[in-house]
């Protein structure tokens, strides 16, 4: 069947001929023969093994010559891809010798039959295709009537059906027979480039340029291709014409592809993926990875694309030292990407953490898994026991100085407490994680012991009170005055230190932009703390959306602060899209929306009842009703801006909040900033939002 004539001009040369390609339907490799011979095709590939050349006992089948040709193997009518079809010519080469044994040309010998009439000539034919990354070898046997071989004469050919191959690779043929009689046959050739499609960089972007006549409507689709599972679409539109279109050098991953084809029937679709090498995309994909905890001592790693990288577990101290590998006792693991993994625990801790090492440059990633679900790290000491024969047992402590023996005279914490740290191993005061037939490793607290050390302090500041009190007592004008300058003091102090709000929207256009800053700055003039990624865009091109946001929501939620959701129709189409396939939501829909890339954080906490307390919902009159907001988001408190605005702050604010008059003012002061941008966006025609931030298109 005909071939669009758009692709085949573009790829093998603008030409007013018409050009074809037959179809072949279904996966399955085929093989044919001319007339006289028979064929046969081996099951599966073999192993390319051209050996030795041999001599020849007599008259043997050999290739001359290699013919290709293309044609598209079709999955399904509308899903082809290009093919390459081998013609191998055949030739008999040697003579006839005096037969010793008949058998050899297909039956036994027989001394009384002078002429083998119903005798055959047999061979076995390899042909060896390599195009970039695939490599191939099958085994055809073929077989020619003795009455048809005259040495040195062709005897026809075998027809491969067939290889397939994208368009601009290089074609690597090569043909021999096994036994090998003579040098490999081999052939070289370069299929149709696609010289309409290039990738150039400049500077932090990337631009994908199309050089198309003016009238061509072509489709063009961005997506991630996965080892593993399906393709994940990033990005999908239409186009006519040239087109220059940019990325940010934040949206680069390894896997990322473009697939190109014209808006005709039975066209076919053109795929490159251009980023498998590139540095930055790597660096993207790493920072893009995370950690997912599954119970009870599971763990995934996720990412858009297949990361290959080790793993294992290490102990992190508080106070931000580095995470000491438990490499030994503990091995390595290999880790592939959405695969899950048993922890070797038997019981979880906060301060076990998982340490990755990429085998891409060696970047190194760590997360804690369990500092959300058991709280802050711990001031425990790990204690690594080592087993001997007959019971004989050492044991040292992780400090970061390496592993201190236990009753050591070393000038260490472990050491000074070393006594006391076996005594609690013996009593079951530790806890053990982890163990196995020579080793085993226990956490040990050590508040008790800090405790202890601190009893002077508090017993020094208990005398302090007291000496003020009774200052107090028999200077009391003169502490009423210092009492109300230290409440003063105070409240400006609380006032510094106003609870933390971090502020996340769904970027839908520019005006929509300014109205959330306009929000934002209005808060910034109460005693609050607002995180929002209109200000922090260069630590988010820089961590990712993804990493940007948990930093933010984890540090928010430390501090006692509160996330606030701003509904927009954007934010609720991607809410429902994450919901009804979370698979195909999770990724980020551009470099800065830090939105799309908190639904995998963010939809768990409602989940799983965690919400209250810690998020609050809000959406801007005129844009957006009531109804429109998902009900699973409706479990925490939803406020309509600016006609809510008082019980909106009350709630940001918490218990710390003014009184109602107070408060009432403060809503009047930021419903005034609010409302020339609110305004603005409800005159605005047309609707927000676009195929994806990050990605731009122009002539």
């Amino acid at each position: 069947m005909p071939v669009p004539w758009f692709l085949l001009s573009l790829a093998l040369g603008r030409s007013p001929m018409v050009l074809s390609l037959e179809k072949l339907m279904g996966p399955q490799d085929t093989a044919r023969c001319s007339p006289g011979l028979s064929c046969h095709l081996w099951d599966g590939d073999v192993l390319c093994l051209p050996g030795s050349i041999v001599s020849a006992p007599g008259p043997v089948l050999v290739p001359t010559r290699l013919q290709t040709e293309l044609v598209l193997r079709c999955h399904q009518e509308t899903d082809c891809d290009l093919c390459v079809r081998v013609a191998i010519h055949l030739a008999v080469h040697g003579h006839w010798k005096e037969p010793k044994d008949e058998a050899k040309f297909g039956r036994a010998a027989d001394p009384e039959l002078e002429e083998p009439v119903n005798a055959f000539l047999q061979a076995q034919v390899v042909l060896s295709f390599q195009a970039y990354p695939t490599a191939r070898c099958v085994l055809l046997e073929v077989q020619v009537p003795a009455a048809l071989v005259q040495p040195g004469q062709s005897v026809g050919s075998v027809v491969f059906d067939c290889f397939e191959a994208a368009l601009g690779a290089e074609v690597r043929l090569w043909s021999y027979t096994q036994p090998r009689y003579q040098k490999e046959l081999n052939l070289t050739q370069q299929l149709p480039a696609l010289p309409w499609l290039s990738v150039s960089a400049d500077g932090d972007d990337v631009h994908l340029v199309l050089d198309v006549s003016e009238e061509q409507h072509f489709g063009l689709s961005l997506y991630w291709n996965q080892i593993q599972g399906p393709t994940k679409p990033w990005w999908h539109k239409n186009l006519t014409g040239p087109r220059n279109i940019t990325l940010n050098h934040t949206d680069l991953f390894p896997c990322l592809c473009i697939q190109v084809w014209p808006l005709e029937p039975d066209s076919v679709r053109t795929s490159i993926c251009p980023f498998t090498e590139d540095p930055r995309a790597h660096r993207n994909l790493w920072r893009a990875a995370r950690l997912r905890l599954l119970p009870p001592r599971g763990w995934q790693l996720n990412a858009p694309c297949s990361l290959l990288a080790e793993a294992t577990l290490c102990w992190q101290a508080p106070g931000g030292g580095p995470c000491q590998s438990l490499v030994p006792p503990l091995s390595w693991a290999n880790v592939t990407v959405n695969k899950t993994l048993e922890l070797p625990l038997l019981n979880a801790h906060p301060n076990l953490c998982v340490q990755q090492v990429s085998s891409w440059e060696k970047l190194q990633l760590q997360q804690c898994l369990w500092a959300d679900s058991l709280g802050a790290l711990k001031d425990d000491m790990l204690l690594v026991e080592t087993r001997g024969p007959q019971d004989n047992r050492s044991l040292c402590a992780l400090e970061p100085s390496g592993c201190t023996p236990l009753l050591s005279r070393a000038s260490t914490r472990a050491a000074r407490l070393g006594e006391e740290l076996l005594q609690d191993l013996q009593s079951g005061q530790c806890l053990q994680l982890w163990e196995d037939d020579l080793r085993a490793l226990w956490a040990c607290p050590m508040d008790k012991y800090v405790h202890q050390r601190w009893a002077l302090v508090w017993l020094a500041c208990l005398l302090l009170a007291s000496v003020l009190f009774l200052l107090f007592l028999f200077k009391k004008d003169h502490v009423k005055g210092w009492l109300r300058l230290l409440k003063e003091d105070l409240r400006a102090g609380a006032a510094a230190r106003a609870r933390a709000a971090l502020l996340l929207y769904s970027a839908e256009d520019s005006g929509f932009e300014r109205l959330v800053g306009a929000l934002a700055s209005a808060l910034c003039q109460l005693p609050l703390r607002v995180a929002v990624d209109l200000w922090s865009r260069r630590e988010l091109s820089a961590q990712g959306p993804l990493a940007w946001f948990h930093a933010q929501r984890r540090q928010t939620l430390q501090e006692g602060g509160v996330v606030v959701l701003l509904f927009s129709p954007g934010a609720v189409a991607l809410c429902h899209e994450w919901l009804q396939d979370g698979a195909s939501a999770s990724a980020p829909h551009g470099p800065h929306d830090a939105f799309a890339a908190s639904l995998s954080c963010v939809l768990p906490d409602f989940l799983q009842g965690r919400a209250p307390g810690r998020y609050v919902g809000a959406y801007f009159d005129g844009l957006l009703h009531s109804e429109a907001v998902p009900a699973l988001f409706r479990s925490v408190p939803v406020f309509s801006l600016p006609s809510q605005l008082p019980d909106f702050l009350g709630t940001l604010q918490g218990p710390g909040a003014p009184r109602p008059g107070r408060l009432g003012q403060r809503a009047k002061q930021v419903s005034r900033a609010l409302q020339p941008a609110l305004d603005q966006v409800l005159k605005a025609p047309g609707n927000p939002g676009g195929p994806g931030d990050g990605t731009r298109d122009g002539t």
